[in-house]
């Protein structure tokens, strides 16, 4: 299936590009780069060839999917493991 803008939050994320929005730490927002790795409550994005970790609670991203739309996702809405979130049914958003 391949990923949209109503199925991005069940969709795999590493490998897209994505940019930090707004977040509780300042000093995160405004990063740019590439999703790298995944975790319950981390996103791990490789920017500028450093690997910085950003919490998913309280942090607003936008990914940049494959056929050029930008998708604004509430980070809130990503916590959990990976590959439980693929599989749970989420509120529509």
């Amino acid at each position: 299936m391949p990923i949209t803008s109503e199925n991005v939050v069940r969709h795999e994320l590493i490998g897209l590009r994505v940019e930090v929005k707004k977040a509780t730490n300042k000093y995160l927002t405004g990063i740019k780069g590439v999703v790298v790795d995944e975790t319950y409550n981390m996103l791990t994005i490789e920017s500028d060839g450093k690997e910085k970790k950003v919490q998913k609670k309280g942090t607003i991203f936008i990914f940049h999917l494959p056929n050029g739309k930008r998708v604004e996702v509430d980070g809130g809405l990503l916590v959990s493991r990976p590959e439980d979130r693929i599989k749970k049914k989420l509120p529509r958003w």
